[in-house]
């Protein structure tokens, strides 16, 4: 087996959960000791980065950012930061940062880590295209979709969680209960977003949910 690997960004297909689209390429590669995606703004005037920072305590994530082609611009705590091709952005947790498009086509390579911290990869990106069914209601049909994806790739936290979310609100207690269970027994830090989670309000009262997360 290889130690190394070569792909062209175009290469990694995209996903998306109808926002900007992005490349998976932690999950491309295997990466398993920091995350780095690329998202793509396909028109001038798209946002790339979500508005966001990473002040809660299960990420304080510092997080460096590369225009790898077109030009962007980025907003950090309200400050607007021009973003030609080839530029690095660094944002540390608290800083509120978005990033939009000035040309189509602008695209941005996201590395991230939290300091003092091992990498602990969630496969959000998995879960990614199916976010849509969730957004719409379509719970029942995310849920189902997602236990394929928890099949195909059992070693990540995120698709248990949420399909655990997905099974609250659709009602199906006894399967939320379990998917959570091996969710918080993947990634500890479940444990405390569970409990302030709306989704799980279906089942909050439930003895077995309420020993799950304490």
């Amino acid at each position: 087996m290889s130690g190394y690997a070569v792909a062209h960004l175009d290469e990694i297909d995209e996903i998306s959960d109808g926002r900007c689209p992005s490349r998976p390429v932690r999950l491309h590669f295997g990466i398993t000791s920091f995350g780095v995606n690329a998202w793509t703004g396909r028109d001038a005037g798209d946002r790339i980065i979500n508005e966001h920072d990473e002040s809660e305590d299960e990420d304080l994530q510092e997080e460096l950012y590369l225009v790898q082609r077109g030009r962007a611009t980025f907003e950090l705590d309200g400050e607007r930061v021009d973003a030609p091709a080839g530029t690095l952005v660094f944002a540390r947790p608290g800083v509120k940062r978005t990033a939009f498009a000035e040309e189509a086509g602008t695209t941005i390579v996201a590395l991230g880590g939290t300091p003092g911290k091992a990498y602990e990869p969630s496969g959000w990106e998995i879960w990614m295209p199916l976010h849509r069914l969730y957004e719409s209601g379509d719970y029942a049909e995310a849920a189902d979709r997602g236990r394929e994806l928890i099949a195909a790739h059992p070693e990540y936290g995120a698709p248990l969680y949420n399909v655990a979310c997905c099974e609250s609100l659709a009602g199906r207690t006894a399967d939320a209960i379990e998917h959570l269970r091996l969710a918080i027994d993947r990634t500890e830090r479940f444990r405390s977003l569970a409990a302030g989670d709306s989704d799980f309000d279906p089942i909050r009262d439930e003895p077995a949910f309420k020993e799950l997360v304490g």
